[in-house]
């Protein structure tokens, strides 16, 4: 399976300035990031929400970026940055991608921004609803029960 935007050359700053412009674009009142090693973070807030999206990012120590998938042979230091920095490239024209394809769903009335971004809502305490909530559903599977409201404590 190839991945999307798997070639790009569209730069990781003009990823994420797109994707300023389209929050702006749909009336979003709020916008930042943070960067580091390991991850990129995204959040507005759009329709009174909070939203946060992680980016996970490339491990340059990786060996699909160290070695040829082809070959299996090691790559130069400069040929494995290049590949890493595709990687990164990739993944924030996806983020984009998503962000830009939620918005619009929104827009034509297919769903509804709390329906599209519930997973990405940050609650008061700076988790988001995907993170407060991966664990008890996966319990509600494993022992059929519905879990817990999220203001309850865990059982």
């Amino acid at each position: 399976m190839t991945r999307y935007a798997a070639d790009t050359s569209v730069s990781t700053e003009k990823s994420r300035a797109e994707i300023e412009a389209i929050l702006r674009r749909y009336k979003a009142t709020s916008f930042g990031y943070m960067t580091n090693a390991a991850s990129a973070l995204i959040f507005f807030e759009i329709s009174g929400r909070r939203i946060k999206f992680v980016l996970p990012m490339p491990d340059p120590k990786a060996r699909e970026f160290t070695h040829t998938a082809v070959k299996n042979q090691a790559r130069s230091p400069a040929e494995a940055e290049k590949a890493w920095e595709q990687a990164g490239r990739q993944r924030w024209r996806a983020l984009a991608l998503v962000i830009k394809a939620k918005l619009e769903a929104v827009s034509a009335g297919i769903t509804t921004i709390e329906d599209e971004f519930l997973a990405h809502t940050v609650l008061p305490d700076g988790s988001t609803v995907s993170e407060a909530m991966q664990d008890r559903i996966s319990l509600a599977y494993m022992n059929g029960q519905m879990p817990p409201l999220m203001l309850e404590a865990p059982r």
